[in-house]
This record gives structure tokens, C-alpha cells and sequence, in this order.
């Protein structure tokens, strides 16, 4: 796959004092994607950044969409081949492009770096897939879905993020999204690489509760066993 075909959509909610770290990990790729296109959602804590970094592409909304609406919209916006979400608070190790870009597969999923001061909270909902590593923990995330899977453009906006689980507690974008390119008939990759640093942190926005993720790792998990 060429490299000129993955735009990487950066989103913020309050963490303008983080952005900085991703913005640059993703600048300093081996071969950055094409595009960066970088929103906060009404968080108002990120203007400072387009005087830093203006060769990326901005959205600084007024008022707060929510994670739903906001990723439609920033997936709307997207042309190439390929997209991936990130949150501003997290970053990518500096050969991650370059290593997706080596697939031609629909969805491309990775392992995930578990870092930050709260790092240790992952183990009270998955303590089966996440392990000690280098000081940090290691995701397990073969052939599993993540917020930031890189994924086929065109698949991804048929399907969109507007859709919410039963529960109705939590948006799960991302879970629905996969669900839905799997039952299109959607080809999978995943490497054995940690590639995102998946930062926990006092900030974070979301925080699903431990009954939620366990249900749905079971429903993701039973998919791939049948």
C-alpha cells in the first residue's frame, strides 16, 4: 500500500497538555502518513497548538459533540484509502505507519503499550491480556479490535460511529464499528507489535465500567472461536 494513502485523525477532549507529545510521534514517523488531521471537540485548551505545528490540519470546535458525533464528522472529512483514530493523550512508536502501511488487509490491529501514571487499572478490568513490560504493560490485542485499528476508509464511513450498543451507558464506537466490518466480510491483519502507547492518566474521558468490558471482550473473543 503506498504510504500516501493513511490519514491519521488526532482527537482531543482536554488534553491540550498532552497533544503536543502525539502530534510529534506521529511527525516523526519513518514514513508519516499523508495526512493529520487534528480536532479538539470543545475542550478549548488547544489553541496554542496551530502556532506550534502548522503543518497539520485543525478542527477546534466551540461546543463539545461528544465522541459519537465527532468521530462521524472527522470521518466524513477523510479521502485516502485508509484511516486511523488516536486519542491526543496517547502516541504511536515511530515505525508504526511505515509497519501498517505494509498490509493491504481491510482492518490492520496492533498491540498496545499500556503506560501512564494509571497504568496499573487495566489490570482490574483485563487482567488476563495485559502483562508487566518494560516497566509499562503489553496489550494483547491479536486480531481484536482497538480504538485506533487502522481500517479501510470507505468500509468504515458506510458503516460510521453513530451507532450505540443496548446497554445505551457508553457509545462503544469502536466495538461497533469492527463488528459491523467483520459481518461485511472484512479482512483482518494484526501484528505482533506494540505499536500505541495507550496513556492512563487522571484525565482520561472515558471509563467504561469493568462488567461492560468483560462482556464485550467475551462477545469479541466467542466471535473469533466460532
Amino acid at each position: 500500500m503506498p504510504l500516501n494513502m493513511i490519514t491519521v485523525v488526532i482527537a482531543s477532549y482536554r488534553y491540550g497538555h498532552l497533544a503536543a507529545h502525539c502530534i510529534e510521534s506521529l511527525l516523526s514517523q519513518t514514513s508519516p502518513p499523508t495526512r493529520i488531521l487534528f480536532v479538539d471537540d470543545g475542550g478549548l485548551d488547544c489553541n496554542h497548538l496551530p502556532n506550534l505545528y502548522p503543518d497539520i490540519e485543525y478542527v477546534l470546535r466551540d461546543k463539545n459533540l461528544g465522541v459519537v458525533d465527532n468521530f462521524q464528522d472527522m470521518l466524513s472529512r477523510v479521502s485516502t484509502e485508509y484511516v486511523l483514530f488516536i486519542g491526543a493523550d496517547n502516541w504511536l512508536r515511530s515505525d508504526a505507519i511505515e509497519l501498517l502501511s505494509q498490509t493491504s488487509a481491510d482492518i490492520v490491529t496492533y498491540d498496545v503499550i499500556v503506560t501512564g501514571e494509571l497504568k496499573e487499572d487495566i489490570l482490574m478490568r483485563l487482567p488476563i491480556q495485559a502483562f508487566p513490560h518494560q516497566g509499562d504493560l503489553y496489550w494483547n490485542r491479536q486480531e481484536q479490535h482497538h480504538g485506533s485499528m487502522m481500517y479501510r476508509t470507505a468500509l468504515g464511513q458506510k458503516i460510521g460511529y453513530k451507532k450505540r450498543y443496548e446497554d445505551g451507558a457508553h457509545p462503544q464506537e469502536d466495538w461497533n464499528l469492527w463488528d459491523q466490518m467483520l459481518q461485511k466480510g472484512a479482512t483482518v491483519a494484526s501484528l505482533k507489535e506494540g505499536l500505541l502507547f495507550y496513556r492512563r492518566h487522571r484525565e482520561n474521558f472515558l471509563k467504561y465500567s469493568h462488567e461492560t468490558l468483560q462482556s464485550k471482550e467475551l462477545q469479541v473473543n466467542l466471535a473469533f472461536a466460532e
